[in-house]
């Protein structure tokens, strides 16, 4: 059990801590994006990999109003 926590504090660290590495946003962190920026990957389709894997957490997070849990 302990394992599983400390696996997803890290997760949770790595998403809080990762930056956009192209475009308008570029350096900013994924966390600090504009929602109707992820609302827009979420119509056109999200990047492959874990990129794509971080931004969609993202968005689910900022869709039922968790960014707090960022703070």
């Amino acid at each position: 059990m302990t394992k599983l926590i400390q696996t997803d504090k890290e997760a949770f660290i790595a998403l809080a801590t990762a930056k956009m590495p192209f475009g308008k946003y570029k350096g900013l962190r994924l966390v600090d994006l504009p929602e109707r920026y992820l609302v827009w990957f979420s119509q056109k389709g999200f990047p492959e990999g874990k990129l794509g894997e971080m931004l969609r957490a993202v968005y689910e997070i900022k869709l039922n109003g968790l960014e707090y849990l960022f703070r």
